[in-house]
């Protein structure tokens, strides 16, 4: 076990999670605006989630073999310097085609900072504390996911209506007319920068990895791709990132188009809520973990989480709006409790098959242009109702999954008295 912490380090993790997230899950806000300058169809519009996704189906398991051999520091930089030229080259030539390739650009660099600082998280904070930093970590991703999109409505409604302060001025000299929302991009340019003259100034200690953290050999994954529970734990990952980004990425077009809510502002809000809710589910998530077996807790909230989905779709518009809110805190628990049964059902390997799951996050990429496919041939309405397909699967995998090693539960007296 490791005694000398490094707290500097633990912070500098805590603001990399931050900025992630910032850069992350602002796609949901901005796709109204988007599709509107450069005349997107639904499935055109899809693939600018599938650009940034599909990244991490490219780079996730390469980025654990580039860890090993070139070390965390190299790798943290790497990544925010590829963010840096995505911005900047996007923010600099603003058109669809210079889009997608920013984004698989931002995408890749984000890919290998999420390989890169759970390990260095670990040995940071403590391998005692390991538990307490990584909600704290989600806490901050949580709040960075309600900040982007609340920093964008104050960019395009301040740009847009005139406000005259120094900073929306500045803002507003350097975006092309009636894009207002490029904005953004020059706002994550400044992040990855400061993030760059940031690592180069701390010292990184010495990350000595844990066996289910390490890449692992070629024959590992050979191994694993054998087993079928590696595969369909997988398409569990695949499953639910296509969910949380089929409703964040959609919810605010479709507020605009059935239901005539304002994009830049309350579209806007409503991703920032449902990320926010999707937090504080998690907190709620950790609570139910300790008293009730992950495979009940991932029923309970896949059904309403269908529940929910149904009332956003077709409820009056009032009910839709906050169902789309609501449905964020339903689908919290998911991704960890997936990826706890997947890796407590393998005995070996864990690190190559963390690397397969990570790769599942491409699901994010594939579902939006589902959704985008059919929402041209039919309606954005019919184009969602695809969304439940990957919920009927993850409600599934609640039923079938026989994880060796259970999560461990007390009794709620006991939880009390602790």
């Amino acid at each position: 076990m490791h005694t000398n912490r490094n707290y500097v380090i633990v912070v500098l993790i805590l603001v990399t999670f931050f900025v992630i997230s910032f850069l992350t899950n602002i796609l949901g806000a901005l796709n109204p605006s988007v599709s509107a300058s450069f005349g997107l169809s639904d499935t055109m519009a899809g693939f600018l989630p599938f650009s940034f996704f599909i990244a991490y189906g490219v780079m996730s398991i390469p980025a654990g073999f580039m860890v090993e051999r070139f070390g965390e520091k190299k790798l943290m930089l790497l990544a925010f310097a590829i963010s840096l030229l995505g911005a900047v080259l996007f923010a600099g030539m603003p058109s669809f085609s210079v889009f997608l390739f920013s984004l698989f650009t931002i995408g890749t660099g984000m890919a290998i900072l999420q390989v890169v600082i759970n390990p260095l998280l670990r040995i940071s904070g403590g391998e005692e504390n390991y538990a307490f930093t990584s909600v704290m970590a989600q806490l901050v991703f949580g709040a960075a996911s309600f900040v982007s999109p609340k920093v964008y409505s104050w960019l395009v409604v301040g740009i847009d209506g005139g406000d005259q302060s120094e900073s929306i001025n500045f803002f507003r000299s350097i975006v092309p007319e009636g894009m207002s929302w490029v904005s953004m991009y020059w706002v994550f340019a400044i992040l990855s920068l400061l993030m760059i003259a940031l690592i180069l100034f701390v010292s990184f200690p010495k990350v000595e990895l844990n066996e289910d953290e390490k890449a692992g050999s070629r024959e590992s994954y050979i191994s694993l791709f054998k087993n079928k529970y590696v595969i369909l734990y997988f398409l569990g990952i695949f499953a639910y990132v296509g969910t949380e980004q089929g409703i964040s990425y959609w919810m605010s077009k479709f507020l605009q188009q059935y239901h005539a809510y304002d994009f830049e502002t309350v579209g806007a809000d409503a991703v920032a809520y449902f990320w926010g809710l999707m937090t504080i589910g998690g907190i709620l998530g950790l609570v139910l973990l300790k008293i009730l077996d992950s495979k009940i807790v991932l029923k309970i909230f896949t059904i309403i989480a269908i529940a929910s989905l149904a009332l956003a779709l077709y409820g009056p518009a009032e009910t839709s709006l906050y169902s789309f809110m609501i449905s964020g805190f339903f689908l919290s628990v998911m991704y960890p409790i997936i990826m706890s049964l997947a890796l407590n059902s393998v005995s070996k390997h864990h690190g190559s098959f963390a690397g397969i799951l990570m790769t599942g996050i491409m699901g994010g990429a594939v579902v939006q242009l589902i959704i985008g496919f059919i929402s041209d041939f039919s309606s954005l309405e019919m184009g969602m109702l695809f969304i439940f397909i990957p919920l009927a699967y993850i409600l599934s995998l609640a039923f079938w999954s026989k994880p060796i090693i259970r999560n461990k539960t007390v009794k709620l007296k006991e939880l009390l008295k602790s």
